[in-house]
């Protein structure tokens, strides 16, 4: 069997025969992380406080 563009169980067959699938899908799928990622970060708006420390002289 040769992969060409007689070959539609491929995207370079896909695209030569103008038709769609598995190997050619419509829409581009998104990962699932990259999505909620931005969402997550709560840490990012708040201010940090940093405690003064007092240090003993030895």
């Amino acid at each position: 069997m040769t992969m060409g563009k007689g070959d539609r169980k491929t995207a370079k067959g896909k695209r030569f025969n103008a038709s769609y699938g598995n190997a050619r899908p419509k829409t581009v799928k998104k990962s699932a992380g990259t999505v909620a990622a931005p969402a997550a970060k709560k840490t990012a708006t708040k201010t940090a406080v940093k405690k003064a420390v007092k240090k003993t002289a030895a």
